[in-house]
């Protein structure tokens, strides 16, 4: 039966909101098809590889590359020395004049490393194909249908990492396929958690959902994985490489706290507060509140919810307010929770605003960045607010209703 109640929401089946199976229908192919003659125009209108804006066309990617090209040259330890980097980059795009800095552990070494064995161009799509057709495969675990893959599509957050050249397709498939398999699979969740170690600022709120829940095979395989997969990439690359990438963290604090890492394609309430120029120990503060905040909602969510679709949902959304170190293309990740939260949705009926807050969320990666230079308010975490409140109040109205546990495979269409 519907948890909600009458008199506050709509039941499942409710085809009276002006999101209807129509509109959901027709709206996202238009999106899809202005982002396709964006993303063409903006590789006709570029020159040397190199957009309007003088970036080069996978932006991030380039430093992937050039990180690529200095370990295979035996000098993986030059990626963390800017102007070295630099002049790697210049070899896979020599009228680069962007710069751009690397702060990965060796573990994200590993993976990058046979991409400057292809061009530029070539190792771009091999990457991206790639790890977008795993992205897309784990998704594919929780919803399917025609309307469901037309909306998938057209999120922003997809085309954002796409054009960004970045690696969040590979951390967006390595978290979900984690929160799929960590009650049936517990080692090969840990498995996927202790890979996550190459941006463990996005895993951070691993250890605590799986002590909340008990989970100590996962806990211990996710360690043993991250542990491995660190000590391999150091063996392979030197100690340098591990000691470089320790000591580079400071500098991207300091980057994040001088705006250097732009603060409006960081969706951080930490971001939010520097915006209105909040003395950054007060930025910290403010952050930190939050972070306490989504924390106490994850633990009392995985404790007490036995629902996995609630339970990823808070999670997911939670980790963008507990860090503050994210931008607008991490994002990509926001997939999971509103495919969740659309699928409690169209089972237990929907309360007043939730859909038009799913609809922002799955804007949130495309429109945050405009917003924020308009406005100069970085409108992130009010949204990720948004999201995280609805996933846990159905979270605990599925808790005090003592829902059975429910199936992430199921195969719902998100159409109202």
């Amino acid at each position: 039966m519907p948890r909600q109640n009458e008199d506050k929401g709509e039941p499942a089946n409710s085809d009276t909101h002006w999101l209807n199976r129509e509109r959901l229908s027709v709206y996202p192919r238009i999106i899809l098809v202005l982002f396709l003659l964006y993303s063409l125009a903006w590789v006709l209108t570029s020159k040397n590889m190199l957009d309007l804006n003088g970036k080069p066309l996978g932006a991030d990617f380039i430093m992937f590359w050039a990180a690529s090209h200095l370990a295979l040259t035996g000098h993986a330890q030059d990626a963390y020395h800017i102007s070295l980097l630099f002049k790697a980059q210049q070899i896979a795009i020599p009228a680069s004049k962007s710069v751009y800095a690397w702060f990965y552990p060796p573990s994200f070494y590993l993976v990058i490393l046979p991409l400057a064995l292809l061009p530029y161009t070539a190792a771009f799509w091999a990457f991206m194909l790639s790890t977008l057709g795993a992205y897309l495969l784990v998704l594919r675990r929780i919803i399917r249908g025609d309307i469901a893959m037309w909306c998938l599509a057209a999120f922003s957050g997809l085309w954002v990492t796409l054009m960004h050249g970045q690696n969040s397709f590979l951390t967006a498939a390595l978290a979900g396929a984690a929160l799929l398999n960590v009650e049936r699979r517990p080692v090969l969740a840990g498995i996927f958690i202790g890979l996550l170690a190459i941006k463990p600022h996005l895993a951070i709120l691993f250890p605590l959902v799986l002590i909340a829940i008990g989970a100590w095979r996962t806990f211990i395989s996710a360690a043993v994985t991250a542990i491995t997969f660190t000590a391999i990439g150091t063996a392979v690359l030197g100690y340098g490489v591990l000691k470089s990438s320790l000591e580079s963290l400071g500098y991207a604090r300091l980057c994040l706290e001088n705006g250097s890492l732009p603060w409006v394609k960081t969706p951080s309430v930490f971001a939010f507060a520097r915006m209105l120029e909040m003395p950054v120990a007060w930025a910290y503060f403010i952050h930190f509140i939050c972070a306490v905040g989504a924390v106490i909602i994850v633990w009392r969510v995985w404790r007490r919810c036995h629902d996995r679709n609630l339970r990823g949902a808070v999670f997911m959304t939670a980790t963008f307010l507990v860090s503050p170190y994210l931008f607008d293309y991490d994002l990509v990740w926001l997939a999971f929770p509103i495919a969740w939260l659309a699928l409690d949705g169209l089972r237990n009926g929907w309360l007043r605003g939730e859909r038009e807050v799913l609809v922002v969320a799955w804007l949130l990666p495309m429109v945050m960045v405009p917003i924020a230079v308009v406005l100069n308010v970085q409108i992130g975490p009010f949204v990720l607010c948004a999201l995280l409140w609805i996933a846990a109040r159905r979270a605990t109205a599925a808790s005090m209703m003592g829902d059975p546990v429910s199936d992430s495979t199921d195969k719902f269409e998100t159409v109202p």
